[in-house]
């Protein structure tokens, strides 16, 4: 295939058409495999079997009480998550409007659909990165260009741990004792037990990537773990989405025991999913 494949970074979260296996590889360009989804991916398409793929290696979080983050840090998380993309997509673009064929494939979240709590300005980073890309596809699709945003519940990597245990043990100045303990005692503990219980390793992420870049028909969105779609559910469900935030509210600081045996249900599937990444 003559197309070009350009996967970016959602967090560090484009091709055309499906796989011709007599034609020449397509280029995918991936920003932000260092390690994790990235890295994952790199080694998966370049070790392809068929040699479909040249792949040339070309995210950041920011978890806490907003009154404890610098406006330095979140800065630095748009400029990364949100910025960094359109930066790359500003580049590629004009060669494949020349070519009139592609597909972006922009890794993103499921928190560029919900807010999370303490998560506030890596949601917004996303949110933005999902409301610019879908802005974007409408007028791409006119020069036969797709886009896809891949959209990972939790994932099991190395990063999200040291994260999360740099986050615990941080002091966030400014912060009043109530939020450090909502954040510390009931947020970090509900989060651990969202990753055991749901969290993706590396490897599945990056097969519904593939899948993505593969599609004859490609979807502007995919999420990719299935026992996280009830959560997004909460969302899309109601409109006005209250049920949303007055559930996750009540979970959290009301009832934990009863998060925790839905987090367990998640875990073992026994609750009713409808997004099945394919």
């Amino acid at each position: 295939m003559n197309g070009q494949s350009q996967v970016l970074p959602g967090g560090g979260h484009a091709s055309r058409e499906g796989i011709n296996m007599a034609a020449a590889p397509r280029t995918v360009l991936i920003s932000g495999c260092s390690s994790g989804i990235g890295l994952e991916l790199a080694v998966q398409l370049a070790h392809d079997p068929k040699k479909r793929y040249q792949v040339n290696n070309a995210g950041m979080g920011l978890v806490g009480p907003l009154e404890g983050l610098s406006l330095a840090a979140m800065q630095n998380v748009f400029d990364t998550n949100f910025f960094g993309a359109v930066r790359l997509v500003k580049a590629v673009l004009p060669g494949m409007k020349r070519r009139r064929q592609g597909h972006i494939v922009v890794i993103s979240s499921v928190m560029g659909l919900q807010g999370v709590i303490f998560n506030d300005v890596y949601a917004a980073s996303k949110f933005a990165l999902e409301g610019f890309f879908e802005s974007l596809a409408i007028q791409l699709l006119q020069f036969n260009i797709f886009i896809s945003l891949v959209e990972p519940g939790p994932v099991v990597t190395e990063f999200e741990g040291k994260l999360l245990a740099q986050v615990s043990m941080a002091e966030f100045p400014g912060t009043d004792p109530d939020t450090l303990h909502y954040f510390r005692d009931l947020y970090l503990p509900a989060s651990r037990q969202l990753f055991r219980s749901v969290g993706q390793s590396p490897q599945d992420v990056v097969q519904a990537i593939v899948n993505v870049i593969s599609s004859a028909r490609p979807p502007l969105r995919r999420q990719t773990n299935v026992r996280y779609s009830p959560l997004t559910m909460l969302k899309t469900v109601d409109s006005s989405g209250s049920l949303y935030v007055r559930t996750t509210h009540r979970l959290l600081f009301r009832c934990p025991r009863l998060l925790n045996l839905g987090l367990q249900c998640l875990s073992c599937g026994c609750l009713p999913t409808r997004v099945r990444p394919r």
